[in-house]
């Protein structure tokens, strides 16, 4: 009878047991092998962090910057290196590009300037909360009301969904515009787009104007005696009826968007952050409260909104508000109690360390935005037996100057991270969580683009 073979010492693993990371993989020893191995491994590496070298002082995490929890001297010079860094080269063809240097020159005009009026759309795609977008808007020389967008900002007139959700978040700090980082909890947040706005007024008795009454040639006097940017965006806010063009890298030239408040959003939204719900005075002098919002039913709750609403939880993140919160269940009531001792103080100022909330913003107020349609320069027209918004005219040809190159026309759709890229750095979600260093992300399934 035939003896058992002894044990290979050099036996080969299985390599067909899938690994943790999801890729297949055969190691083996040997000179050769190893030269493969680090060749073909070269691109990898040189998106992964260096160890540092002994002595070398250690620079803060992007992530624990915006965060709160690390701090620097100067924002501006710290995520203007790291996004440089970051850059692709070669960039993505046709789509729009703000260089480093037009960055920084956009923000450095704005900052600390009681006229600036900065924007910004970051792209975030959180975990829990899953893509959505912010939208924030210069209400000081260093603060910004910020809103979150739940399917990013409408682009085609004819959409069955044109209105969004926009629930305001709170108060950042301006420096929060140049931020594009990632971590584990949070996701990725990536700059969709950037730029100034302009706060149009409301037409009354007529058609929009093609022109802003208040930009027209004025003396030395009378230029002085207008209102800043800051100022309209603030009388408009008060007014809960926003009209507002944004001049960015990405999206179309003329794009004037829509803010609107209800009466009874305003009431339930003071009443959820613990505020007082404002007073009225009648004719005759006597003041009354107002009226308090009737309590919803679903199917009310559904009209005229998306699926789904974006608010605020503790920390930088923006999260969707379902029926019952998930986080919620099974805590006693004195860890209910406790949660919502720890976000009083925030939730009566709605403003980050550091930020002003100089506009009386209410934490977690819904508003809705929609595409001013007129103002963008479509015209309503009957066609087989309906009605559809059309362009008046064609988009003018895009200018040589920097950021013009591959801007957006009507109609556009956002997509998603999957698609969208970052206008400074040309980067996907993905690609910034691999440049952060995040492994083992696990974004939230479920999300789909409005393309109709």
């Amino acid at each position: 009878m035939a003896s058992k073979r002894a044990h290979t010492p050099e036996l080969i693993a299985n390599p067909f047991i899938k690994k943790r990371n999801l890729e297949w993989s055969l190691e083996l020893t040997g000179s050769s092998l190893d030269a493969e191995t680090d060749s073909s491994n070269a691109d990898e590496d040189a998106h992964e962090p260096k160890p540092d070298a002994p002595g070398e002082d250690k620079p803060p995490r992007a992530a624990a910057i915006e965060a709160g929890e690390a701090q620097v001297d100067d924002h501006l010079k710290y995520f203007s290196d790291l996004l440089c860094k970051a850059t692709l080269s070669p960039f993505p063809e046709h789509m729009p590009h703000l260089s480093i240097p037009a960055y920084r020159q956009l923000y450095e005009s704005n900052f600390g300037d009681p006229c600036g009026a900065h924007f910004i759309v970051h792209q975030h795609d959180h975990p829990i909360a899953g893509t959505h977008y912010d939208l924030r808007l210069q209400i000081n020389p260093s603060s910004s009301a910020s809103w979150a967008i739940m399917y990013g900002l409408p682009g085609d007139p004819n959409s069955v969904r044109l209105n969004r959700n926009a629930t305001e978040t709170r108060v950042h700090c301006l420096w929060n515009h140049l931020v594009e980082t990632a971590s584990g909890s949070t996701g990725s947040l990536l700059i969709w787009d950037t730029g100034t706005y302009e706060v149009l007024p409301h037409a009354a008795g007529r058609r929009n104007p093609t022109e802003d009454p208040d930009s027209q040639p004025l003396s030395s006097q009378e230029s002085a005696e207008q209102p800043t940017q800051q100022e309209r965006l603030h009388r408009a806010f008060q007014a809960r009826k926003i009209r507002i063009r944004l001049n960015g890298a990405r999206l179309p030239r003329d794009y004037v968007l829509n803010l609107r408040l209800t009466r009874d959003e305003d009431i339930a939204g003071r009443a959820k952050s613990g505020r007082k719900p404002k007073t009225r005075r009648r004719r005759g002098g006597m003041r009354t409260r107002a009226r308090a919002p009737e309590p919803m039913t679903s199917s009310d709750s559904d009209v005229g909104s998306d699926t789904g609403t974006v608010g605020g939880v503790d920390g930088d993140d923006e999260t969707v508000n379902a029926p019952v919160e998930a986080d919620q269940q099974g805590l006693s009531a004195m860890e209910r109690e406790i949660r919502e001792l720890e976000d009083a103080e925030v939730r009566r100022t709605n403003a980050y360390t550091g930020a002003s909330n100089t506009i009386d913003s209410v934490h977690q107020r819904k508003w809705f935005l929609s595409l001013d349609r007129e103002a963008c320069g479509f015209v309503k027209r009957k066609q087989g037996g309906r009605s559809v918004w059309e362009r008046e005219k064609d988009d003018p040809p895009p200018e040589t100057n920097d950021g013009a190159d591959g801007r957006l026309s009507f109609p556009f759709y956002v997509r998603g991270a999957e698609v969208e890229r970052s206008v400074v750095t040309g980067r996907r979600g993905a690609e910034v969580l691999r440049d952060e260093g995040v492994v083992g992300f696990v974004k939230r399934k479920g999300w789909q683009a409005v393309l109709n």
